[in-house]
């Protein structure tokens, strides 16, 4: 694709780096950039450099957050006894949306998939593991995938946790085989927390 303008060229180019965005649909949304007044195309690019040099992980639960602590963890309302295990922070906004849980989570930051080349030493594991080990955590709940990945990764997790007296769960299979959590609606996702079912007897 041949660009009158080096400028053009190379913001096309960086927008679509991104997921799902292809050059013809990176030059239509640069275009439309151009078209917008100059303060608010300006006031995105500030919101973004502000997100990617200023968010965090949470300390506790590796969700995104402000500050070290996340809204989530600080909240004393919260069953801290109950963990909720998920992929990403996509999964804590779905589950979060149904308003069926009141526990805290722990973000795994992926699963773990040989073909990418992720395993367990790239996720949040060994901590999830240490806070069982407190004793404080009563039960951990598998809210992930309902996919290959998904489900070697809560194997994975469910032999690291055997040593521990904490009763491990798994989401009820209400969701589709192959769907993303944070695609399915959140009637379904919500009945499908309330409706969580010991891990052994989900296989």
């Amino acid at each position: 694709m041949d660009f009158s303008s080096k400028l053009l060229a190379q913001a096309v180019d960086e927008m679509a780096q991104l997921p799902g965005i292809g050059k013809r649909t990176a030059l239509r949304m640069v275009l439309h950039l151009l078209k917008q007044p100059k303060e608010q195309t300006l006031a995105m690019v500030r919101a973004l450099e502000n997100f990617r040099t200023q968010v965090i992980f949470c300390e506790q639960c590796h969700n995104l957050s402000d500050v070290a602590l996340c809204e989530i963890c600080a909240s004393p309302k919260r069953d801290s006894t109950q963990l909720c295990v998920v992929e990403d922070i996509r999964d804590v906004m779905a589950i979060e949306n149904t308003g069926q849980y009141q526990g805290k989570y722990h973000v795994l930051n992926g699963i773990i998939s040989p073909i990418d080349g992720i395993g367990p030493q790239d996720l949040t594991i060994h901590s999830l593991i240490e806070k069982v080990k407190t004793g404080n955590i009563k039960e951990v709940i598998f809210a992930l995938s309902a996919t290959m990945e998904g489900d070697t990764t809560i194997f994975y997790i469910n032999k690291q946790l055997q040593d521990y007296p904490v009763a491990v769960s798994t989401i009820a299979r209400g969701i589709p085989v192959g769907d993303d959590l944070e695609y399915t609606d959140e009637v379904t996702l919500g009945r499908s927390i309330l409706k969580r079912v010991p891990y052994a007897d989900s296989l």
